[in-house]
């Protein structure tokens, strides 16, 4: 399943990547993440991993992130893989004026499963719900500083 979506910050460009690529900010931004465990590669850079630790709705998810492709402030592609879906992320950023950037965010799941196949077909708009929730919850972080790290 592809899907594409896109969010307006109000915000320079500058700010929006460096908050959207340190490490340490991630969990204001990322509801129920408990914590991150550095796996390999120079933290932030290309090729680098980490294990991203949630717990959301009582169950554990831990998730594999690796760095694809990095040229910031512009672009940050990842990929995020756990035993039942591989999603594949490119984040577009784009300065619209001088305090203004548009945040594009191509997405794409990979079921390895049948059950998260189904899950898939029966369910998409969740999916794309959880990525929009997220990006607007980095929004608020940036304009706002409101964190999601307690929520």
């Amino acid at each position: 399943m592809k899907f594409t979506l896109d969010i307006l910050i109000e915000a320079p460009l500058e700010i929006c990547a460096k908050k959207f690529s340190i490490t340490e900010h991630i969990i204001h931004w990322h509801r129920g993440m408990v914590m991150i465990e550095h796996l390999s590669g120079i933290p932030n850079e290309l090729g680098a991993k980490m294990k991203l630790h949630y717990k959301i709705g009582g169950r554990n998810l831990d998730q594999i992130e690796t760095i694809t492709h990095k040229n910031l402030p512009h672009e940050l592609h990842c990929s995020y893989a756990t035993n039942a879906l591989d999603h594949l992320q490119e984040n577009f950023f784009k300065a619209t004026s001088q305090n203004q950037t548009r945040w594009t965010s191509i997405n794409e799941c990979i079921p390895l499963n049948f059950n998260m196949r189904l899950k898939l077909w029966l369910m998409p708009r969740a999916f794309k719900k959880q990525t929009l929730l997220t990006m607007k919850d980095f929004k608020n972080y940036v304009e706002n500083g409101t964190s999601v790290a307690h929520a």
